[in-house]
């Protein structure tokens, strides 16, 4: 039997980088390396939802987990961008 895991990814993947790589505008002083670390941070501070199609996920949640869902990742990035920004501001002084 031959097993195919290559659909199988966390949710949460796509997300955080489209909503990292979005707002990598807004902070310039930011490096494509610190940029990888502020997803690093933020998937750490979220649970794992593993799926094999993201459709399939968001056709079984509620309105109401869907709004978690946002306020969590919106929670989780803003800690993850000042994280990261204060590491680096740091390793400079």
């Amino acid at each position: 039997m031959v097993f195919n895991f290559e659909q199988v990814h966390n949710y949460y993947e796509r997300l955080v980088f489209e909503e990292v790589a979005g707002r990598a505008r807004a902070h310039p002083s930011f490096t494509a390396d610190m940029l990888a670390d502020v997803a690093c941070v933020a998937l750490n501070r979220l649970p794992a939802r593993y799926v094999r199609h993201d459709v399939d996920m968001m056709f079984y949640l509620t309105e109401q987990e869907r709004q978690a869902i946002e306020l969590s990742l919106e929670e989780v990035l803003q800690f993850a961008f000042g994280f990261v920004g204060a590491r680096a501001a740091k390793q400079v002084a």
